[in-house]
């Protein structure tokens, strides 16, 4: 999360007010429980008023076993130790680092926001109603939330449309969306395929992973019954 704000502070500058990249960073990190103190020393890094590491946004690209596609973004001072990192964690658990290009074509970049639900008062058509004027594409009911997407460009206004109905807002900010979808249907697959996302997103560097597999409803139920006994 601080490297979140370094970066969204060097790109649109130190003042929240006008940089809405850096607004929606410094609200995720006061939800998770970031010291104030500490979100201001990575507003002044950012910025060049404190010196710091100097960080790369980067994308890195590669294929997990059924040739599931993977998409990492990183914030690194060392593209070669984090090449190395991911290379070493795609190869110990059946995958493979690819080149640019070699998935990227199966997302979109697209706004993201996660609504609470867990009350349970919110409807389809309520949330349909509030985002649509603001040019949302999709919204979909994924458990206790809502998920809604749209155009990056329209993320900040879909999210001040939200915001001045009540709702409330549990993330935002942009995610690879995949496109074309690849569904796993057996159950080690699905275990490689979930060591080897754990893997990626422990290491230091990796700020975000996306991929394109859904597990069907049998795999599912059998993971459930291995972690379970």
């Amino acid at each position: 999360m601080s490297r979140e704000i370094i970066v969204a502070a060097r790109l649109g500058g130190p003042e929240p007010a006008a940089n809405f990249r850096l607004r929606t960073a410094i609200e995720a990190a006061r939800k998770a429980g970031v010291p104030n103190d500490n979100i201001k020393r990575a507003i002044a890094k950012g910025s060049g008023l404190e010196s710091g590491e100097v960080l790369e946004e980067l994308v890195y690209e590669g294929y997990g076993p059924a040739g599931v596609a993977i998409l990492i973004r990183a914030y690194t001072d060392n593209r070669n130790r984090t090449a190395a990192d991911l290379r070493a964690a795609f190869g110990r658990h059946g995958g493979n680092l690819g080149e640019s290009g070699c998935v990227s074509f199966l997302f979109q970049e697209s706004g993201q926001i996660i609504l609470d639900n867990s009350v349970g008062d919110l409807t389809e058509e309520a949330v349909l109603e509030a985002v649509l004027e603001a040019g949302a594409q999709d919204v979909r009911a994924n458990g206790d939330t809502f998920e809604i997407i749209c155009e990056p460009t329209l993320l900040e206004v879909t999210q001040n449309k939200l915001v001045a109905v009540n709702f409330k807002i549990e993330s935002a900010g942009l995610a690879d969306i995949p496109i074309v979808m690849v569904t796993v249907e057996e159950i080690e697959t699905a275990k490689k395929l979930l060591r080897l996302i754990d893997r990626i997103d422990e290491l230091p560097d990796v700020q975000k992973v996306a991929t394109n597999f859904d597990i069907s409803d049998d795999v599912i139920t059998e993971l459930e019954m291995t972690f379970t006994t």
